[in-house]
């Protein structure tokens, strides 16, 4: 922990009481406002300006002329991401305060975030002065010697970003980040939860020399602003992580354009009986309650194999009853609220169900308005929506098996494909997993939830299209340009 360990105040978000609109490289009201609630307490935060279609067109269109007229050149434009990086570190007290004004994440999750937020930067600062494409053999074709070929790099236009209240600061930061590293001009609409994390990143990059009329800021929910963007014939590229009901939408609605979709998951992780048990529990009690479980990586199915089930069971029941659960601001809480009252009641009424059905709740299962006590079950249903349906919440189903080979099929038996993790000191079991399992990424001696900001980042079925981390996500938003030259 790198802030004061003292307790995050409300009145610390200061200015950041009012998120207006930014467009045409300056902040304006929306045609409307709606209030911003704090997660843990109902009370009012904010007011948020919400922007009409005649304010998202507006928008879009001034980027589209300010893109090719405005955007700097590779180098200047790693310069204004690394200032950004470093700003971001200077800012940090700003940004916990504002994103767990947002989402309700605890003191811990939100300066996790900023650190990661400003990595992030750096690596899509050092990405976009190393975007190039590639030279092209094309002597290695008859009749064609002396003839040279290579490939350039250009930016696609204007990049839509739609993103989650669920990593308001780092998700926002993989798609703004790449965007402008590739020479893009961007329009970022955040979740309607999630707006004030947003207006303060805007604000930094600014700061940071970007030129202001290269990014736009918009307000508003999927069905109105969302709908708009999609709508326009103006943005070359859509990054969005959501449900994968909505990114089918985003992926109809796109065409032809180019996109790349994070979605939905039910990350799993295997424990296997010669697992370093020391290691396993804090990691997966970590996987499974960080973020209030509310990460598409966060583990929901917890595979352990039987000889060590009781054991594994029981030491992570007692590691997570030692967390504390309540106020986000207070630095000892471990899991706050939940985003909203709705899902609350979602999560509250999925555990019910799951132990009318049979299950065994080992910890937790309480509601105290949006914070859902951290939950263990076991000898949950196949049939149950905890079993089957994505929970985003803090809640965690562990299955014993005996036989690999069937908890490995049960695993791939969903629609979705995200990550996984195993624990185990066999070498030959470890690869069978990375070989078998057919998600998008699997981890051997992490959770699902292990991620890098460096590493590429996609999925497999219907847990999203194209791939974040900047290496990968700046090649992405951009097109490459084949050039030839033949000797006159």
């Amino acid at each position: 922990m790198t802030i004061e360990q003292t307790a995050i105040e409300k009145k610390e978000i200061g200015a950041m009481d009012e998120a207006r609109l930014h467009i045409g490289g300056a902040w304006t009201d929306g045609a409307e406002t709606v209030d911003l609630l704090d997660k843990y307490d109902g009370a009012r935060l904010a007011t948020v300006h919400q922007a009409s279609h005649e304010q998202v067109d507006a928008a879009l269109a001034d980027l589209a002329v300010a893109q090719p007229d405005l955007t700097p050149a590779p180098y200047e434009r790693g310069l204004v991401l690394d200032a950004a990086s470093r700003l971001l570190l200077e800012r940090r007290a700003d940004f916990v305060a504002a994103i767990i004004a947002d989402t309700g994440f605890t003191v811990t999750d939100a300066d996790r975030e900023v650190d990661r937020g400003a990595q992030t930067l750096r690596l899509c600062a050092e990405e976009a002065r190393m975007l190039v494409g590639e030279m092209v053999p094309m002597h290695g074709a008859p009749g064609q010697a002396g003839r040279i070929g290579y490939t350039v790099r250009r930016p696609l236009g204007v990049v839509a970003a739609i993103t989650p209240f669920n990593s308001p600061l780092n998700t926002v930061i993989h798609k703004v980040g790449p965007a402008l590293a590739a020479g893009n001009a961007v329009i970022l609409k955040p979740a309607s939860a999630s707006p004030l994390t947003s207006n303060l990143l805007v604000e930094l990059l600014v700061d940071a020399g970007l030129p202001a009329r290269l990014i736009a800021l918009v307000h508003g929910g999927g069905s109105t602003v969302g709908e708009w963007l999609l709508a326009s014939p103006v943005p070359a590229f859509y990054a969005f992580t959501g449900s994968t009901e909505v990114g089918r939408w985003v992926r109809e609605k796109a065409g032809l354009r180019r996109n790349q979709l994070e979605l939905g998951s039910m990350s799993t992780t295997f424990v296997m009986a010669d697992a370093d048990l020391d290691k396993a529990v804090p990691l997966c009690v970590n996987a499974s309650f960080r973020k209030a479980g509310q990460v598409c990586t966060s583990v929901q199915r917890l595979y352990v194999e039987s000889s060590i089930y009781e054991e594994f069971v029981t030491r992570l029941v007692e590691d997570t009853r030692q967390r504390q659960v309540g106020d986000p601001r207070d630095p000892k809480t471990f899991v706050g609220p939940v985003i909203s009252p709705k899902e609350a009641a979602r999560l509250e009424s999925w555990i019910v169900e799951a132990r009318e059905a049979g299950a065994t709740v080992r910890l937790g299962g309480a509601r105290d308005g949006n914070v859902i006590q951290p939950t263990i079950l076991t000898d949950v249903p196949a049939t149950v929506s905890l079993a089957c349906r994505e929970v985003f919440g803090p809640i965690v189903s562990v299955v014993p098996f005996d036989s690999f080979d069937d908890a490995v099929a049960d695993a791939n038996d969903t629609p979705y494909g995200l990550a996984s993790g195993i624990f185990t000191r066999d070498l030959g079991t470890a690869l069978a997993a990375a070989e078998r399992l057919h998600m998008g990424s699997v981890h051997i001696n992490e959770t699902a939830s292990s991620r890098i900001d460096l590493m590429p980042y996609g999925a497999a079925k219907e847990s999203g299209v194209g791939l974040e981390g900047p290496h990968y996500a700046i090649r992405e938003m951009s097109e490459e340009r084949l050039i030839t030259i033949t000797r006159p």
